[in-house]
């Protein structure tokens, strides 16, 4: 499974994701500055789940119809220690087979999938 993680993804969670062998790309390191939508784009050509902390996404993909086949994680943990942050998601993500075709919240208490339309 491939990811993609939006620029307000902690550098702490991507190196921490990259050691535990998943094939993340960073936003900040190939278009820093770009809108939600290109984003969002760039996740659907890249066949990427889009890895996020902005709640922006939800309205694009579940309100908007924006496509997201890709699959989008919106993660809402605390930001208080980026290497605990780090470890929550990284075993987050190890929870589940596929992420794609989803819109996936993670919480400091649960998982939460809603499939999207087919």
């Amino acid at each position: 499974m491939r990811f993609l993680a939006d620029e307000n993804f902690p550098r702490t969670a991507v190196e921490a994701l990259r050691r535990a062998g998943r094939d993340l790309s960073w936003v900040t390191e190939s278009a820093a500055g770009s809108s939600d939508e290109a984003v969002l784009a760039r996740a659907l050509v890249d066949e990427r789940v889009l890895l996020t902390f902005d709640k922006d996404f939800g309205e694009l993909v579940l309100r908007g119809g924006a496509a997201a086949s890709c699959g989008v994680v919106l993660v809402r943990l605390p930001l208080t220690s980026p290497d605990l942050l780090a470890r929550r998601v990284v075993a987050s993500l190890a929870t589940r087979p596929d992420w794609s075709g989803a819109f996936s919240v993670i919480e400091l208490d649960r998982v939460r999938v809603r499939r999207l339309g087919a």
